[in-house]
């Protein structure tokens, strides 16, 4: 990793800012009636393209947020960019996100809480790490987790007339109990932690 990949004992604050990013852009989602779900990816502590949900607008199961933003990426930088690119994406990517995202060598993921469904970066699958063609990236999860949670519980209090067969809702109330995450983050962390070491030497890391 480059001279502006931050060591992890520097980074939280970094790190969440970005994912306030990303939260914001699920918000927008959210005030459209997408499923909430935001991203941005950040180049030399910049963000470069942001993305959200636009799978109700569209009619169309693969526009994710992820999706949104690689095509903007994209219309800007060649595709070599991506190592040196990450990505803050409010929810776990799925496993369509977490392929194309290996494929493209995105340098790493961050997110906020996991996919239990349909999670492709440890969630269900881990599709960022496994043995493969394409190199494997570390993948981050549980920055303001909660926060990501109740932007989808808050989505599926709403009624979704795009729904095949929608369901009333109205009497649900807004759950505010968030459970321990069961994510595995450290083969993420372990892998960070080789790649710093091969660029700058065997400096000891700190794992928060």
């Amino acid at each position: 990793m480059d001279e502006n990949y931050f060591p992890l004992k520097d980074e939280t604050l970094i790190r969440e800012h970005f994912m306030r990013q990303a939260l914001e852009m699920g918000e927008l989602a959210l005030s459209i009636d997408e499923v909430p779900v935001g991203c941005v990816f950040v180049l030399n502590n910049k963000v470069i393209a942001k993305g959200m949900n636009d799978t109700n607008r569209s009619l169309s199961g693969h526009r994710h947020a992820e999706f949104a933003g690689i095509e903007s990426v994209l219309a800007k930088h060649p595709a070599s960019v991506f190592k040196n690119v990450d990505l803050y994406v409010t929810v776990e990517p799925c496993i369509m996100c977490a392929s194309a995202l290996r494929q493209l060598g995105i340098r790493a993921v961050y997110f906020g809480c996991s996919n239990d469904r349909f999670g492709g970066c440890g969630g269900v699958l881990h599709i960022n790490l496994d043995a493969g063609i394409d190199r494997c990236y570390p993948a981050i999860g549980g920055i303001f987790r909660e926060e990501a949670i109740m932007l989808l519980r808050r989505f599926y209090l709403q009624e979704n007339d795009k729904a095949p067969n929608p369901t009333a809702k109205r009497n649900r109330i807004l759950n505010t109990t968030v459970e321990n995450m069961s994510i595995d983050n450290m083969r993420s962390y372990a892998l960070l932690e080789a790649e710093l070491v091969d660029v700058n030497g065997p400096a000891p890391m700190t794992v928060h």
